[in-house]
């Protein structure tokens, strides 16, 4: 007798559902999916014991007849596909047909569904993968699915299952997923009968962001807008039709930084996905801008031509592969990094809470007048641009003791807290912090201002979203002095600001770096003595790489014998003691990451280390002039908001939070 033998259904099925029922998350995603492709527009989930014990999820869509009903537990039965070439263009989230049968044969399940059609509704249940009954009811339109005890026939599954906290954690990561993809539909999520996400249909997607994260992470968004271009085929394609890519979203300022992936959500043609590709493109985009081991906020909607992605290379359906994966990447890249250069959003500094309202404090005049200014009428937008309130819902850290116990990194980017309405700003155009009798006291540009001011918003905090601040500021700043002669402090309309001098000075090297570099004219300096320096092998092999590198920056370097290089001049601004400092730092770098980075990250990285090497110190007095020049070239530059590794350059001291602390407002 053979040794190969054929599987039964039941274990097959069963081998399947190791492959797409991975945990409690991914039956509420295959479910979820099945419901938004049914056109439904209000999903409920209630969730106990984590998704072990039960997931129950309720839609309003098309719902199925009796025929239908039975036939979609069986293996690869699907209403999306009917012939091979329609997999080169999916349209819809699901398309296989493993996903109920997979879930029905670890669970117990029951279905209860009416087409819009049909006078009576089904209910199906199944145990194990076996039906257990079939029956016409009398239901509502759309379907009801519940799902229970999860994996109780398949014990070692269920061992490999995590806590309670952490499992919940993913299936909340996961409606909030799709609730920000989807703003123009209702979702409820509630476990263990507390109500942990409730939003309702809105009209932006910015709504659909304060609704879910509140007010604070609002403000420190930056919109895309609509950003489409087509870009040229290839030129080995036999169809040179062009191809057109569409991204929207959000993204944060350098100044948002998080320590994990897990508050970037990117969806291609409205699928939620996971992909290295477009995920090394964020991360390109923030390069100099924000530190190497921390992440942004991203929100971000890719939409290409059906026939550019393949989503058939993952059960689970969430990893992806692009036709024209450098397209892609570079479009996301550059696109990010064009509205952060273009906004140039400011740090502001962290404030404590403020205290709890105690006894009124008694008004002074100042505090009188600011209150009794009149606004103009553009300084109020209207409410209707933002639905004529804010909205309603969210999340509530009371009704979820459970979360609040969990390990911070495995629970998903959202706040455990009902959104508060964002608190009034103020701009008193020309509030003076200067001392009296100081030169820049009198100048024009400080006057005060408080009969007509220059507002960011209304006085009333229901009226509109405050706008974020910009470092566009930077160029109306006045030194004032520094602390521990290495942090400029200067007065601005808009508050106090303290820069670090040697990152701001670094900022504006690196950039100089870089220009002089594409024009071909990198000031250089010769040195007396050629200076010899010892390689390590795998050093020696990184200067044969980057010599033409080193060479255009202004290192004049040549072989000087085995594993060792001789430097006859360098780039003007970098002392004698740090030439080979550079030199080691530029060798140094991982020999994989040469690999992975492109040239234009090369070059860039190599500028940092010749700006950092030149910039001036702390602990380096600077008397006015230079201090002066110093934030007026910080401002002509393209990304004062941070050095070219990241740090950030400059804090704002707001003016309104200055008041508030001193309870003038």
């Amino acid at each position: 007798m053979g040794r190969i033998r054929v599987l039964s259904d039941n274990v097959a099925n069963k081998i399947a559902a190791g492959e797409v029922v991975e945990r409690p998350a991914s039956v509420v995603k295959e479910l979820l999916e099945n419901s938004l492709d049914a056109g439904a527009t209000e999903f409920r989930l209630d969730v106990e014991a984590g998704g072990r014990r039960l997931m129950r999820l309720a839609d309003n869509g098309m719902g199925m007849m009796r025929d239908d009903a039975l036939l979609a537990f069986e293996r690869h039965a699907t209403s999306k596909l009917s012939d091979v070439k329609d997999l080169l263009s999916i349209a819809t989230l699901g398309f296989r047909g493993e996903a109920l049968p997979s879930i029905a044969s670890v669970s117990r399940l029951l279905l209860e569904t009416r087409a819009r059609e049909d006078s009576v509704g089904t209910v199906v249940e199944i145990a194990g993968g076996k039906i257990l009954k079939c029956e016409d009811v009398a239901l509502a339109g759309g379907t009801i699915i519940t799902v229970r005890d999860l994996f109780f026939n398949v014990p070692a599954r269920k061992k490999f299952l995590r806590s309670e906290q952490t499992e919940i954690a993913h299936i909340a990561s996961l409606i909030t997923h799709y609730s920000l993809a989807h703003p123009d539909k209702s979702f409820l999520l509630r476990h263990n009968n507390a109500e942990l996400l409730n939003v309702t249909p809105v009209a932006t997607q910015r709504e659909r962001v304060y609704q879910v994260f509140g007010t604070q992470m609002v403000e420190d968004l930056i919109d895309l807008g609509d950003r489409s271009k087509d870009l040229p085929a290839p030129a080995d394609e036999p169809d040179l039709t062009p191809r057109r890519f569409r991204l929207r979203g959000f993204v944060s300022g350098p100044h948002v930084q998080k320590l994990n992936r897990n508050a970037i959500y990117l969806f291609v043609n409205g699928r939620l996905i996971r992909d290295r590709l477009l995920m090394h493109a964020i991360t390109s985009a923030y390069h100099n801008l924000m530190p190497p081991a921390c992440y942004p906020f991203a929100l971000l909607f890719l939409d290409c031509d059906l026939e550019e992605v393949d989503v058939n290379v993952h059960p689970s359906k969430t990893e992806i592969r692009f036709r024209h994966g450098s397209m892609a990447h570079d479009f996301v890249r550059d696109t990010v990094r064009e509205i952060l250069i273009a906004q140039r959003p400011v740090s502001s500094l962290p404030l404590r809470p403020s205290p709890q309202p105690g006894a009124a404090l008694p008004y002074s005049e100042f505090t009188q007048r600011i209150e009794n200014m009149s606004l103009p009428e553009s300084a109020v937008p209207d409410a209707a641009s933002f639905g004529g309130a804010y909205p309603t819902g969210g999340l509530t850290s009371a009704t979820a003791p459970g979360l609040a116990t969990e390990d911070p990194a495995s629970l998903p980017e959202f706040v455990l807290r009902r959104p508060q309405s964002p608190a009034p700003r103020f701009d008193f155009g020309g509030f003076n912090l200067q001392q009296e009798g100081s030169p820049a006291a009198h100048s024009p540009a400080f006057a005060p201002k408080l009969t007509a001011p220059d507002t960011h918003g209304p006085l009333f905090p229901d009226a509109a979203m405050p706008a974020p601040e910009s470092l566009e500021a930077l160029r109306d700043l006045r030194p004032l002095g520094q602390i521990h002669d290495s942090f400029i402090i200067a007065a601005g309309r808009d508050g106090l600001w303290i820069i670090d001098q040697h990152v701001a000075h670094e900022r504006i090297l690196f950039e100089q770096v870089l220009a002089s570099r594409s024009r071909g004219t990198v000031e250089t300096q010769g040195l007396l003595m050629p200076l010899v320096i010892q390689l390590t092998p795998a050093q020696q092999i990184e200067y044969a790489r980057i010599a033409d590198e080193l060479n255009s920056l202004g290192f004049d370097t040549e072989p000087f014998g085995n594993r060792t290089i001789a430097v006859k001049s360098a780039p003007a601004g970098i002392g004698p003691a740090d030439i080979e400092k550079v030199i080691f730092e530029i060798l140094e770098i991982a020999e994989h990451e040469l690999r992975k980075a492109s040239l234009d990250d090369l070059r860039r990285g190599m500028a940092a280390s010749i700006a950092c090497r030149a910039a001036i110190k702390i602990n380096m007095k600077l008397d006015p002039a230079k201090m002066d020049w110093l934030l007026r070239a910080l401002a002509a530059t393209s990304s004062p908001m941070s050095c070219p590794h990241g740090r950030p350059i400059a804090l704002r001291y707001a003016t309104r939070d200055i008041l508030k602390s001193f309870h003038r407002i």
